[in-house]
């Protein structure tokens, strides 16, 4: 009995150690995207108090919103880069090239929107990230059907940020 028990656990622990394998690409890109974010976020964190005392659009949300859905939408980016990484073994370096650099621009339209408060600027600069992320679900989708799907709240948000910049630069001008 006690043998059966060792072995089970064994097995147990291989079965664990082969998950956390495979989980790995997915945690780590995860945690670059959500890194991303936060160091934006940190940049920008005492101008983005400045935005409470803009004057916004009726479908703006409430501050608590932004951070739970962005880190909602890291983690999707992150699973979604890996599983297109991982699935394609170097073959979608043309892919990751366009996830690193829609990236970039998503981090740095925080320090325009946020930081030096150039709204309409901000908005170009979101139109261009949203043809970028349109460009990698297009991208992924060829490696796999789930990457390009797990994009589309990303790109549905984006829009509906872009919306909020727009209105946000009309109305303070």
């Amino acid at each position: 009995m006690t043998a059966y028990l060792f072995l089970s656990f064994e097995n147990t622990n291989s079965e664990v150690l082969k998950m956390l394998k495979k989980a790995k690409p997915y945690i780590i890109s995860s945690v670059i995207a959500l890194a991303v974010g936060g160091v934006s976020t940190l940049l920008t964190k005492d101008a983005m108090k400045d935005y409470e005392n803009l004057s916004k659009p009726a479908l703006s949300p409430p501050q608590a919103v932004f951070p739970i859905v962005w880190t909602i939408l890291f983690i999707l980016m992150g699973i979604s880069s890996a599983k297109v990484y991982t699935k394609s073994h170097g073959a979608a370096k043309g892919s990751m090239l366009v996830y690193g650099i829609q990236l970039g621009v998503n981090f740095f339209w925080t320090i325009i929107f946020f930081g030096s408060k150039s709204f309409l600027f901000a908005f170009f600069w979101l139109l261009f990230l949203i043809a970028l992320v349109i460009d990698m679900i297009y991208m992924f989708s060829k490696h796999s059907l789930w990457a390009g799907l797990l994009q589309l709240p990303y790109l549905v948000w984006l829009c509906f940020a872009a919306y909020l910049n727009l209105m946000v630069h009309l109305m303070n001008k």
